[in-house]
């Protein structure tokens, strides 16, 4: 496992640093987020020091994903909450990281994804880009 200087998760795996460790494989592990939106707040970190999931290989992606859903799995069951919203992470502390958060209606994070929503489907620069020539055109370049 590569390690990178001043990196907390880095840390973190090589047990030099706190954390609440919920899940484990020989790839990835599941720590709670000490900034937590809702409780169980967690995030699932890679071991090997790479900044974004995609640069991650491909073991290493389905490890990150499996233990995403072994431990929503257990959110699911725990907290029951309407469900647990998934992002990939990697700007701020650039070590692949994904969140897992417990997410109920009327919430901090389903207010915000139904105004963006309701963003999305609402402006004219953004209804552009759904027309068949817009889309048609982005899926060709990301075919080629």
């Amino acid at each position: 496992m590569t390690e990178r200087v001043n990196c907390v998760f880095c840390d973190i795996v090589a047990g030099k640093a706190k954390a609440y460790k919920i899940y484990e494989d020989a790839l990835s592990m599941c720590i709670l987020d000490i900034h937590p939106y809702t409780k169980g707040h967690c995030l699932v970190i890679s071991k090997r020091h790479v900044p974004w999931w995609h640069e991650l290989t491909d073991e290493e992606n389905a490890s990150l994903f499996k233990v995403a859903k072994i431990v929503s799995n257990k959110m699911m069951k725990t907290f029951k909450p309407d469900f647990i919203f998934l992002y990939a992470r990697g700007r701020r502390i650039p070590h692949t990281h994904l969140f897992l958060i417990p997410t109920y209606h009327g919430d901090v994070l389903d207010r915000f994804f139904n105004a963006l929503e309701n963003f999305q489907e609402a402006p004219q620069m953004l209804a552009k880009l759904k027309t068949p020539e817009e889309m048609e055109e982005a899926m060709q370049l990301l075919k080629s």
